[in-house]
């Protein structure tokens, strides 16, 4: 093997695992979260907040959709004012009514929609949901979302974490549902006119971490190759 043909496929490999870095950091950053990440079982009068990321350079985010489970219900949703969108509350007739120190509670809200605003290249918003009460029989709530772009793409954020505990491709936002006195929920930050600067501070971090990665991936790969050109020489002479 020559020492032009070792130097070629050292860079290679190098390239395709910065490549592989990058791609998968960006997987991980761009989808629909909800905070805090956990709640104890049965918590009472909290916030939820959604946090939507807009990923597209070309398209701002009008529309999103967020879809509460039914069969382990959120009671007492009420939505929080937010400039430039409008709510929309959707309830359900529930299959089986839920018992309260308050009486039988018989429908509760299945889907959030916001429209109206706009999230542009770059930036994010947070929509808060504040709950009377989370129910105390499941260990997760996930809530499927759809995020609907100017230009007509919908990105369904609908995916339930597999089995291995692998993240898929479009997972949706997940709250975590621990015994009583295990997690200390931390509110989210509350949207505001700062979001694209925020936006903008988080991309830059992201931007350094993933710069030194690529940094150290390609030394490793430069050390590769001359491991390589060396041993080459060597089995020349």
């Amino acid at each position: 093997m020559s020492t032009r043909t070792t130097l070629r496929r050292a860079g290679f490999v190098t390239v395709l695992a910065a490549a592989g870095v990058l791609v998968a950091a960006g997987a991980a950053s761009a989808h629909v979260t909800v905070h805090p990440e956990s709640y104890a079982k049965g918590a009472t009068d909290g916030v939820l907040t959604f946090r939507v990321p807009n990923e597209e350079d070309t398209a701002s985010t009008t529309k999103v959709q967020v879809y509460l489970p039914t069969d382990h219900p959120v009671l007492g949703v009420l939505v929080s004012p937010h400039d430039g969108w409008t709510a929309k509350v959707t309830t359900t007739k529930l299959k089986t009514p839920v018992k309260t120190d308050d009486g039988t509670i018989t429908d509760a809200v299945s889907e959030i929609t916001w429209t109206g605003g706009k999230i542009g290249a770059g930036q994010f918003e947070d929509f808060d949901v504040a709950f009377g009460q989370l129910p105390d029989d499941a260990d997760e709530l996930t809530f499927k979302t759809l995020q609907t772009y100017s230009d007509g793409h919908v990105a369904r954020w609908i995916e339930e974490a597999e089995s291995g505990g692998e993240e898929t491709e479009n997972p949706a936002p997940v709250l975590k549902l621990t015994a009583s006195g295990d997690s200390t929920p931390a509110p989210a930050a509350k949207s505001s006119t700062k979001n694209s600067a925020q936006a903008v501070s988080a991309s830059d971090s992201t931007a350094r971490g993933l710069g030194t990665v690529g940094l150290v991936v390609g030394v490793l790969g430069l050390a590769a190759a001359a491991f390589a050109v060396v041993r080459t020489r060597k089995a020349d002479s």
